[in-house]
């Protein structure tokens, strides 16, 4: 039997410095309104051509994760009224709430889960736990561990290497930054929700590092429940 092959296309190197940038960006490396490095300070960074960045960074800029400011340089775009969220606009168009917005991450985010407890690398299980380290310094301090809590869920988006998975939590986490921010404040004023989200937290990152595909579904699953049933008790 005759067993057809397709040929290995290398990845091209304007695409590896685009994922770099992107994942910078989407870690919090980059915060929104920075400024990025010139295009030679990323060129001689990454010992790869002006071209090359060139064409990443006008990737960036399509996607609408960079802006570039005429005689200023490039700078992350930041998630302000002025620029309208997808999602934001479902949320205003359709009536829809944040429980509606939970339900929709509750697949998005167990798959995310089951898909990084198999493709996890030691930077992602690395980056996994330092979110939940940052809210648990932040908490101890009198903070209320939001940031932390975005970022975890974000590494686990980027652990999946899925492109169209970290897109979409992108989008998500964005919104939860603009749109709800409010609404979450409710649910980290109480310290006994910081205390079993650290919880839920620690037992998803543990089923992730074992490479337990179905216990971390399982626990990301529990995780937003215990959202859902928060917010649905209040209403």
């Amino acid at each position: 039997m005759k067993i057809r092959l397709k040929p290995i296309n290398p990845k091209r190197i304007s695409d590896q410095v685009f994922d770099q940038l992107r994942e910078l960006i989407f870690r919090g490396d980059y915060q929104p309104g920075q400024k990025i490095m010139t295009e030679r300070e990323l060129s001689e960074a990454l010992n790869v051509s002006r071209n090359s960045v060139r064409e990443a960074i006008n990737k960036l800029v399509t996607l609408r994760f960079l802006e570039q400011r005429q005689g200023q340089g490039t700078f992350v775009r930041s998630m302000d009224e002025t620029v309208k969220i997808p999602l934001a606009t479902v949320m205003e168009t359709q009536d829809a709430s944040l429980i509606d917005l939970m339900e929709m991450r509750m697949g998005i985010e167990c798959t995310a889960a089951s898909l990084a407890s198999q493709r996890a690398s030691a930077a992602d299980l690395g980056a996994i736990e330092k979110a939940i380290h940052d809210m648990e310094t932040d908490t101890r301090s009198g903070g209320l561990g939001t940031e932390g809590d975005l970022s975890f869920h974000m590494a686990i988006a980027l652990a999946t290497k899925n492109p169209m998975q970290i897109y979409i939590m992108k989008n998500v986490s964005d919104f939860l930054h603009v749109g709800i921010r409010e609404n979450l404040l409710h649910l980290y004023q109480d310290p006994e929700n910081i205390v079993a989200i650290l919880q839920q937290h620690r037992a998803i990152f543990q089923a992730i590092r074992s490479g337990d595909a179905e216990a971390a579904y399982k626990t990301m699953q529990n995780h937003i429940n215990y959202v859902i049933r928060f917010f649905s008790s209040r209403q």
